[in-house]
């Protein structure tokens, strides 16, 4: 049974994500513990699947605390030294829905989701009648925003002289960050600024395609810079004045090298993903830090292990991937919200195209290769001969899918999806035409010749 992707569990909620599954997983995943924090997004689906969530964690014996509608880094935040479970596909369309298992504010690795998959696979019971648990409703909302702003007034700057965009895409940042930058005395223009679970105002993942009409306006109004979020806030895709969406990988830049110029110790370290880009390295080597990479999806897992090895010197400052941050100074969670309030007083005190001005943007490019399922371990078992064949003067990583790296900064990674029948191609380069043609050249030809053996 694998029902666990990258970020909890998704799917359609008539074939996979129904009541009867969130009652099993709230069964299995109750005997973790005694608290469990549950909150929903604003999909029209999510309630119902929250009451089956709560019925499943009360009847394995969980106290339940349900915080309603909110944002998931707000469910998050609410788990800090408990359980928490979060009803959301994030940015998948409404005919889905998701699940999301925390605990003390960090998401459940691969070992505890392997351990619920087990539970429920072998079958879950209710616990005796005397044992269930009780349930009451707390609103943790105002306590989070206010936290957010808290944190982010550390930061210097003054956003009273900023105007600032927001696209909340009908979802569950609606109810967040417009507020937490008018509370950091920002000028707020907020669009889509309502909770529809049907997203009728565009779809709920938000990309320069998607976020057309919000980066016309942006353009077209006063805004020194916006954001746009997912539907349950937990990513961030930031625009400037001119509407065009900066690269994630330059805004993950700024954040990493702000933390690790602040930073109090000597080994500050940033955890990113393989697929993130080498200006990312530079600007963190440049404020005396080091980088370390984990597989996507595993951000807590990359935290965790440089933790694991820490001096007293050593300190995770920040962690990400594309669109995705973690603030470890503020909690263990990816949070959008954070994002937007942090990115505003750092706008503040110094302006968007200030601090993109030292970054370095080679051309990115990220390109997807058809691969059956059942075809890509076989087909990235070969590239691992066959694209340093290719590359003979690259160095080679073959820790999380292949990652070629070149003496002038350039560099491609090859990964499995670990959701769709694709293998990525990602590169950075400023030959990026030749090192994107040339590599997906390779990935294609392996899945031929592993597809032709297959039939």
């Amino acid at each position: 049974m694998e029902l666990f992707g990258t970020a909890g569990i998704r799917g359609d909620v008539v074939s996979k994500v129904t009541p009867d599954l969130a009652l099993r997983v709230g069964q299995a995943t109750g005997r973790d513990g005694e608290t469990f924090v549950l909150g929903y997004d604003g999909r029209v689906t999510s309630p119902a699947l929250a009451d089956a969530m709560a019925a499943g964690l009360q009847s394995a014996g969980a106290r339940v605390v349900r915080i309603g509608r909110v944002p998931t880094p707000t469910l998050a935040y609410a788990s800090q030294g408990r359980h928490g479970v979060m009803i959301t596909a994030s940015h998948n369309p409404p005919t889905d829905n998701g699940i999301k298992l925390f605990a003390d504010g960090t998401e459940y690795g691969d070992d505890d989701e392997t351990r619920i998959e087990g539970r429920i696979e072998g079958g879950s019971t209710p616990t005796a009648w005397r044992d269930w648990g009780d349930t009451e409703s707390v609103d943790y909302l105002d306590e989070y925003r206010g936290a957010v702003a808290d944190y982010a007034e550390s930061l210097g700057g003054d956003p009273s002289r900023l105007t600032v965009a927001v696209d909340c895409g009908n979802g569950m940042a609606s109810v967040a960050t417009p507020q937490v930058l008018r509370e950091l005395g920002a000028d707020v223009l907020a669009t889509e600024a309502n909770v529809d679970g049907t997203f009728p105002g565009r779809e709920s993942k938000p990309t320069p395609e998607t976020l057309a009409d919000f980066r016309e306006f942006v353009a077209e109004s006063d805004a020194d810079f916006g954001f746009g979020h997912d539907g349950d806030a937990d990513r961030i895709v930031v625009v400037d004045a001119d509407g065009d969406v900066i690269h994630e990988d330059t805004i993950l830049a700024m954040l990493a090298e702000h933390y690790t110029r602040t930073a109090d110790v000597s080994d500050p370290v940033v955890v990113t993903t393989p697929n993130a880009s080498g200006r990312i390295d530079e600007r963190v080597e440049a404020a005396g830090g080091r980088v370390e990479r984990i597989h996507l999806g595993s951000l807590h897992v990359g935290i965790a292990d440089v933790r694991a090895d820490a001096t007293d010197e050593t300190e995770v400052v920040f962690a990400a991937e594309p669109w995705k941050h973690i603030h470890t100074a503020f909690g263990g969670w990816i949070d959008g919200v954070a994002s937007a309030a942090v990115l505003t007083r750092l706008f503040a005190g110094e302006s968007v195209g200030d601090r993109r001005a030292v970054i370095s943007e080679r051309p990115y490019e990220k390109v997807s290769v058809e691969c059956p399922d059942d075809a890509k371990a076989e087909t990235m078992e070969r590239l691992e001969s066959d694209l340093p064949d290719a590359f003979p003067e690259a160095d080679v990583s073959t820790e999380y899918g292949v990652r070629l790296s070149f003496d002038d900064g350039s560099w491609t990674l090859v990964r499995p999806s670990g959701t769709e029948p694709y293998v990525r191609v990602y590169a950075e380069s400023d030959d990026i035409d030749a090192l994107v043609a040339d590599t997906t050249q390779a990935v294609r030809d392996a899945v031929a010749v592993v597809s032709a053996a297959d039939a």
